[in-house]
């Protein structure tokens, strides 16, 4: 009988290597085994869209290290120090005896090993809804690299024209972008009324859908997948949604991930109420002596009420998880602090990104909330490279507090992001947000970066300085055929003809620097709502006409940039 501590690993993606690793590192004499049902072990999953579109010009890349070496049993058991099982499956836990029935895939043998401590990091599945023809061999999920390796060969050979994407979720879009970059025609079916919708506010999600639109991507919006149409010889056709009939030969489903929890319902470990693992701040499950983490479980967020659970599977997440099961399994109390649901993603030449609580997800916790979208540079105007970024964050009304962010635009977007999670992830209020002495030089961003005059606007907003109203809010007025408001546009007539708001019957022309001398000209009995290109000339407006009487005055948020439905461009073409 061996003292050395014998820890067993099932799942070699993310979450397992890292775990295994990391309790090498720490505890060098750990006997240590990691078993995956698959050939290979360490993959970037992340990384097959852009293997697809040629980027990666490998799929080898995916599972090398930085130096090249790719990381096999081998690997593994030479640098790390564990032996790696692969194309062998754990098919039951016995918690009673600490054991595991082991099958090798190949020889269809069974065998017993023990253990001391178990890790679950048995990832997740991609979501197979129960839709007819799914089966088929034109359709796919993009989960594993023999896919990635399939869908590149078959787009190069000219045999992928026409794809139909179901769900516009994360994959979806970097899918989308892959195959435009190869020449398809792509079409993405999504049930939701707006891209990324169970991620993003309704306003932000419009905003994130043109970049595609501008692509050539087609959108199909509010529409459910009914059945994949085959042509009676093997072959995709087709999609059928409940509106419409779509022309495909290729079909990548999208819709989804769902936890592997098989192993640990069956050994009757606690599941949250969608099947997901539970486990608490040391990753531990319902049983102290197996662990689990990565895409097989859900998480905490430390802006929700205790209880309440989210999944995101990330790969990020995965690898943290990983760690805090090897510290815990060494003595190191370290606890994971939850997640606040962070996602970035390219789409084309633009930047989606979220944190924390949405609008959205505040109303259903029944959270007093004010939200501000702003839009501007992410550098100076006179500096080279300078792109536009639209950025909605939300804020407690009660104790202030930052508890949320969305962007999307073609600046930088990915800083402004981690300047937020992190204010968010040490409680910052809008106020300590405002005054971070973030890094400044022309290169980088303008003298107040984007995020400290978002958080500006919002102590203007939040304490009743200024007033604004949502784009929503005055589609919905435009759509109920409403005549007690005024769009008051204050830009030069120059940037009017190049591009405005399709409203022309509603809207006042008005520049900012005639304002003053014309403030008679304007209804007194109306509400005014001031923009213009980025709506800081519209807070101008709104300053000067409070300032002079005009009772209900509210500048549009976002201007013309940040306006997420049709504008029209010179030469009367609406985009």
């Amino acid at each position: 009988m061996s003292d050395r501590l014998n820890v067993i690993v099932v799942g070699g993606v993310a979450c397992g290597p890292k775990a295994a690793s990391r309790l090498k590192r720490l505890m060098p004499d750990a006997e240590v085994t990691m078993i995956e049902k698959d050939r290979i072990v360490s993959y970037g999953a992340c990384g097959l869209p852009y293997y697809v579109s040629g980027e990666v010009e490998r799929i080898e890349e995916l599972m090398e290290t930085p130096v090249g070496v790719q990381r096999t049993p081998a690997f593994f058991e030479k640098v790390k120090g564990f032996k790696t099982l692969t194309e062998t499956e754990v098919v039951r836990i016995n918690r009673t005896e600490k054991t595991v029935a082991v099958l090798n895939l190949p020889s269809r043998e069974e065998k017993t090993m023990s253990y001391d401590k178990l890790v679950l990091a048995t990832g997740g599945q991609p979501f197979a809804p129960p839709i007819p023809g799914i089966d088929l061999p034109g359709v796919v999920q993009l989960h594993h690299p023999d896919e990635a390796v399939l869908v590149r060969e078959k787009v190069e050979q000219g045999r992928i024209k026409n794809l139909v994407i179901i769900g516009a979720g994360l994959i979806g879009i970097e899918m989308a972008e892959a195959m435009i970059k190869k020449g398809a025609k792509v079409t993405i079916v999504e049930m939701l009324d707006s891209v990324l919708g169970a991620l993003l506010d309704e306003e932000m999600g419009l905003l994130a859908a043109k970049p595609l639109k501008a692509a050539g991507v087609n959108l199909v919006l509010g529409e459910r997948v009914q059945e994949v149409l085959g042509d009676g010889k093997g072959n995709v056709c087709g999609v059928k949604t409940d509106s419409r009939k779509l022309e495909a030969d290729f079909v990548i489903m999208a819709v989804g991930m769902r936890s592997e929890s098989k192993l640990a319902r069956e050994a009757k470990l606690e599941l949250d109420g969608n099947g997901h693992i539970l486990i608490n701040e040391f990753c531990q499950t319902s049983d102290p002596d197996i662990y689990a983490g990565g895409d097989c479980v859900s998480n905490s967020n430390p802006l929700y009420d205790p209880g309440e659970r989210l999944f995101t599977p990330q790969g990020s997440t995965a690898n943290k998880h990983g760690r805090i099961i090897a510290n815990h399994i060494a003595g190191m109390k370290e606890a994971f602090p939850g997640v606040l649901g962070t996602v970035i993603c390219k789409a084309f030449d633009t930047t989606i990104a979220r944190t924390g609580m949405t609008e959205k997800e505040a109303g259903r916790l029944k959270r007093n909330v004010e939200s501000i979208l702003w839009t501007g540079n992410d550098l100076p105007h006179y500096y080279s490279g300078s792109n536009p970024l639209c950025i909605k964050i939300v804020v407690d009304r009660e104790n202030r507090q930052v508890l949320g962010f969305q962007a999307v635009g073609q600046g930088d977007v990915s800083k402004r992001l981690d300047v937020v999670v992190t204010s968010i992830s040490f409680r910052a209020t809008i106020d300590q947000l405002a005054y971070l002495d973030l890094g400044y030089a022309p290169p980088y961003s303008p003298p107040l970066d984007p995020i400290l005059t978002v958080a500006h606007v919002m102590q203007n907003k939040i304490d009743g300085i200024t007033r604004g109203i949502s784009p929503l809010e005055v589609k919905r007025m435009i759509d109920r055929g409403r005549d007690d408001f005024v769009l008051l546009d204050v830009r030069l007539p120059k940037e009017c003809e190049e591009m405005t708001l399709p409203y022309e019957e509603k809207t006042v022309f008005i520049p900012l620097g005639a304002l003053r001398e014309k403030l008679e000209s304007l209804p007194r009995d109306k509400k005014i709502i001031p923009f213009c290109k980025l709506s800081l000339r519209g807070y101008e407006a709104e300053r000067i006409l409070s300032a002079n009487g005009f009772k209900d005055v509210a500048f549009l948020e976002g201007g013309v940039l940040g306006w997420p439905y049709e504008v029209r461009k010179k030469m009367g073409e609406e985009i």
